[in-house]
């Protein structure tokens, strides 16, 4: 009877694998959770900053300096596009200093960075951006192009989105994308999608968000990336994923239906005021600000709230979910 129900056990193992097929091969992280007097984790997120300082990036910085110090924060996010116009030439590029070391230095800021990576790293050399060698150069720096990342009651599930835009390859235009260890190209992006499910669907957190470069809803500039929204979309929303985090529209943007995945948007973090906006239902459309800033988040069991700020650190808006009663 004790063999059968071993047996039994077995079978239902391998039946499971052999399903969801391989196991993910993604990189899990854990971000040591600080001791708060309430439990709580506390973030900033910027995108499409890297400039060396120009187009207000270094106000941007300056204020993310004082709102982390405020809100005692744990780490920062990046949602790519960190070094323009076209990434990092190499491991030795003096831009990863005089776009990241030198302009993020209060002291708020010396906390670890998570960053994926945005269209414009993609025109320069990925690798150099991936590489250990530029931590040793700041520790603060960590890119991958996806990733798991546990801190407490969070998952992050950061997501390489730029395999997904197909008009990168069919029409580069005058620009070249290094798309060394992606191709080919629908291998790696059947991959990385089985790797999310699976991982979002092992998640036991209480809070899930999945960070990417390109938005799935925006009434920015670049629109919608449709891809995302054929291919990802349907796995945040069957996983219930509570928020879905990018940047790549120079922008602060909340779009979002109670009780349903929240999008937002953190593309302020130096070039913007593109004075284009793509109409949006605006009872989906919370806010809309096109020009620079950034977002904090403050995480606790019950309840995720974030705040949005323009370049002078003002309050442009707030709202939080709640786990009780999903309330906006």
């Amino acid at each position: 009877m004790k063999m059968h129900v071993c047996f039994s056990v077995i079978l239902m193992f391998l039946s499971i694998f052999f399903i969801n097929g391989a196991l993910s091969k993604l990189e899990r992280l854990k971000h040591p959770v600080k001791k708060k007097s309430d439990g709580s984790l506390s973030f900033l997120v910027i995108g499409d900053w890297g400039r060396k300082g120009g187009f207000n990036q270094s106000l941007v910085a300056h204020q993310m300096g004082v709102v982390g110090e405020k809100l005692d924060i744990d780490f920062v996010i990046s949602v790519g596009d960190n070094f323009y116009d076209d990434g990092l030439k190499g491991v030795n590029d003096p831009s990863f200093e005089a776009s990241f070391s030198h302009i993020y230095t209060h002291p708020s800021l010396q906390k670890q960075w998570y960053s994926v990576l945005g269209n414009h790293d993609y025109r320069g050399n990925v690798e150099a951006q991936l590489s250990k060698v530029l931590t040793q150069k700041d520790w603060r720096w960590f890119c991958r192009r996806s990733f798991v990342l546990s801190s407490g009651m969070v998952d992050f599930f950061f997501a390489d989105t730029n395999p997904f835009v197909e008009k990168y390859f069919t029409e580069p235009e005058d620009h070249t994308y290094d798309w060394r260890n992606v191709l080919p190209r629908n291998k790696y992006i059947s991959n990385l999608l089985h790797d999310l499910d699976l991982e979002i669907k092992k998640s036991r957190a209480t809070w899930k968000f999945v960070v990417g470069h390109h938005g799935i809803k925006t009434a920015g500039n670049h629109g919608v990336t449709q891809e995302l929204v054929d291919q990802l979309l349907p796995i945040l929303e069957e996983n219930k994923v509570d928020l879905y985090i990018n940047g790549h529209d120079h922008c602060l943007q909340h779009i979002g239906s109670h009780g349903k995945t929240q999008f937002l948007t953190s593309g302020g973090g130096s070039k913007a005021w593109r004075g284009h906006v793509q109409p949006w239902d605006p009872k989906e459309l919370k806010l809309y600000y096109d020009g620079q800033g950034f977002m904090s988040l403050h995480i606790t069991h019950s309840k995720a709230k974030f705040i949005y700020y323009d370049v002078s650190g003002n309050v442009l808006h707030r709202s939080s979910l709640s786990k009780r009663s999903a309330h906006l």
